[in-house]
């Protein structure tokens, strides 16, 4: 008995730190990723994705299209994370070679990557319209 009260009382005090803390809802953006080429030509159609609400936070991508071809993809919006700003450069990489939606997931950044091809499919329909 004499042990069970300290043990009580050092528990509740571990465990308040737990009970106080309060999950951040705040949705920061990083600077958006470098587009693959500067700025768009002339004959160059630009169009942006619709932005998607991810767990992580929302994800918005802008394509640049030149005679139906991608031929730049920029991060409008992205969640503050580190797995997103390293997945970022793959998935662009990927699509300016797949030129479509129809890519790889990034091993780490799985909600990004679905967030980013929802919003680049969305651009891609746009642009077709």
């Amino acid at each position: 008995m004499k042990r069970a009260l300290p043990v009580l009382v050092l528990s509740i005090a571990g465990l308040i730190p737990v009970w106080r803390h309060a999950p951040s809802h705040e949705t920061a953006t990083t600077s958006p990723a470098p587009a693959a080429s500067s700025a768009p030509s002339a004959g160059s159609v630009v169009v942006a994705g619709s932005t998607v609400d991810t767990e992580k936070g929302p994800v918005q991508v802008e394509v640049t299209f030149r005679d139906r071809r991608i031929t730049a993809v920029r991060m409008l919006r992205q969640p503050d994370h580190p797995q997103t700003t390293a997945a970022v450069p793959q998935l662009v990489e990927e699509t300016l070679r797949a030129q479509s939606a129809d890519i790889d997931t990034v091993s780490g950044a799985t909600v990004t990557s679905d967030g980013y091809k929802e919003s680049l499919q969305a651009a891609i329909d746009a642009q077709g319209a």
